[in-house]
This record gives C-alpha cells, structure tokens and sequence, in this order.
C-alpha cells in the first residue's frame, strides 16, 4: 500500500488502517491469539496505520496491539492514540464494563473526561506505557462532544507544543459529529481530524467537513466505513446495526439498494463500503474495526481494488 501524508506533517498513513477497538474487546470477548493474529495479518497485508485509545477495553487494545508490534521496526509504522478521557481506579467496580463503555472488561478502571493540559500529559504518559513505545505518530483529542472549548482551549494546543517540540507527530481531533470537527478545523492548529461513520457509502454528511479541509491543508482519516456493521456483510441482514443501534428501515432499504447495485458490477457491498473514502484526494486513510485475520485480508483486497466509474455512477445515484 502506498502511504500517504497527512496534512502539512512528515506522518505517513496507510490507505488502511487498523482500528484496534475489537481487540479492546468490544462488545465480545477475543482470544489473545486471535487478536494477536488480526493484527499479524494486518501487517502482512501492508497495512501500516495502526489506531487505539485508552477508551478501548480500558487499555486491553493499547496493550494488545504494543505486544503485537512489538517486533516490528518502529520507524515502518504510524501508531495513532488518543487523550480525554483519563483511566483511572474504579472506586466501586460492578465486574463488566459491558454496561459502561461496551467493552467485555473487567471495570477495575474507570473513565474520567479531562481535557486539560495536565490530562493530555498524563493521558499520553499512560498509553506510551500500555504500548511500549517511546512515541506515538498522532494524537487525536477523543470524543470532546462536550468539551470543545476545552479541547480548543487547553488540549490542541498542549498537543501542538507536543507536535512542534518533536515529541509526536501530528495533532487531530476525532469524533462523529461533523459540526464540532468544522469548528476545530476551523479555529484549531490540527493535522488531520477522524470522522467516524459521516463519510461512508451510506452516509456522506461530512461533505462540508472535508471541503473546509480540503480548504485549509487538514488530512481527513474516514472511520466506521461500514456504520457499525450494516455494510460489512454482501447482502445486510433484517437485524443489521447502524449508527450503534438497530438500523432502521429506510435505511435498510438503502443499504439494500446499493448491495444490489454491488452484485450487478461483479462486487460485494462491504468493498465499496472500504474503498468509497478514498475517492477524495483530502482523504488520506480509512481505519475500520478488526476481529480477525480474514477480515483484515480482505479489507486489504477491496482496498487495493478500485471499483469502476460507472459502478461509482450506480452507486452514488442508489445512495441518494
């Protein structure tokens, strides 16, 4: 996979990237071999960005993907993380953090949201030790969906200093909503930001974000290209989930319009799905979620394989 750069920095992206919340566990426990073995496929298929938090199975995906990469040379890989919301002891645990935070843990930690400069500092201090590493390529601010004047005011430009002292990479902000990301583009010293499910096959409501992008030299790393499962399969099923729930029925009926469209040029929804980003040249990289080898492998295929223009034409008139 031939890397690309992100915004006005020296940080390269893979096409693909590996998003390392499955092997936090989320929702479902994994095996370590298993997620070991996901992120070893990963590697062989060229993939070289690889993306966690802190949030992800209260460290476990930190800790898990540092292991795994841990063999690998450093300078050959971009590792992304994340600050804002701080780990710490949980004062009165109830066994999962199922109900909490979605991930199949122990909740032997808690959450805490901290934005400030200290929080990023300590949050970072923290993820360098789950992962082994001396450094991480880029931070992005996680989730501040209320907190962005913090973000704006106390957690960027601790980042930034981070960024120019040549302590990381590159600065951005990751979240799912567009209009928060266009004020931090907007007002903030950012590399890149992270939309998740806002700039996929089935949901292209980030169009205005990735212009004042496009505008201002900001990369755009496109997450959940398949909305939280709805279009990894060939044909989504009547229980699909989409945006974290249940998908509705209007939206099934999309989804189903456009895997229809898939089959009549020779291919399947999810590598559509995986490879719709990157017709935007301000796109720089799609992280997806991975549980296993095969899942990987073939996001790397569909990755590699463009679709043709008519198909494009097909599916862009379906999606409306």
């Amino acid at each position: 996979m031939t890397a690309r750069g992100l915004g006005r920095t020296r940080v390269r992206v893979s096409p693909l990237g590996f998003g390392a919340a499955p092997i936090g566990n989320l929702y479902t426990p994994l095996d370590e071999n298993q997620a070991l073995a996901a992120v070893d496929a990963a590697w062989d298929a060229g993939v070289r960005y690889y993306d966690t938090a802190p949030h992800y199975g209260l460290g476990l995906s930190e800790r898990r993907l540092g292991a795994a990469l841990a063999h690998r040379p450093r300078a050959e890989f971009t590792v992304s993380t994340k600050v804002g919301r701080l780990l710490e002891p949980h004062p009165a645990p109830t066994g999962s953090d199922l109900a909490a935070g979605g991930f199949a843990v122990p909740d032997t930690l808690i959450r805490r949201p901290d934005y400030s400069r200290d929080g990023v500092l300590r949050s970072l201090e923290g993820s360098l030790i789950r992962l082994g590493l001396d450094r991480v390529d880029i931070v992005y601010v996680h989730d501040p969906d209320d907190h962005v004047d913090a973000a704006l005011d106390q957690a960027l430009p601790a980042l930034a200093a981070l960024r120019d002292q040549g302590v990381i990479g590159a600065v951005g902000v990751g979240m799912n909503a567009v209009a928060p990301l266009l004020r931090v583009v907007a007002e903030a010293d950012v590399d890149a930001v992270m939309v998740a499910g806002r700039w996929t096959l089935l949901d292209r409501t980030a169009r205005p974000l990735l212009d004042a992008c496009a505008e201002r030299g900001v990369s755009v790393v496109a997450a959940a290209p398949f909305n939280s499962g709805l279009l990894s399969r060939p044909h989504p099923p009547d229980d699909a989930f989409f945006d974290y729930g249940p998908a509705p029925e209007a939206v099934l009926r999309r989804a189903r319009r456009l895997a229809e469209v898939c089959a009549r040029h020779g291919t399947v929804l999810p590598h559509a799905a995986v490879r719709f980003p990157l017709r935007d040249p301000v796109v720089a990289g799609v992280v997806a979620g991975f549980r296993s080898s095969a899942e990987v492998t073939s996001a790397a295929l569909w990755i590699a394989d463009d679709l043709t223009d008519d198909a494009w034409s097909d599916l862009d008139a379906a999606a409306d």
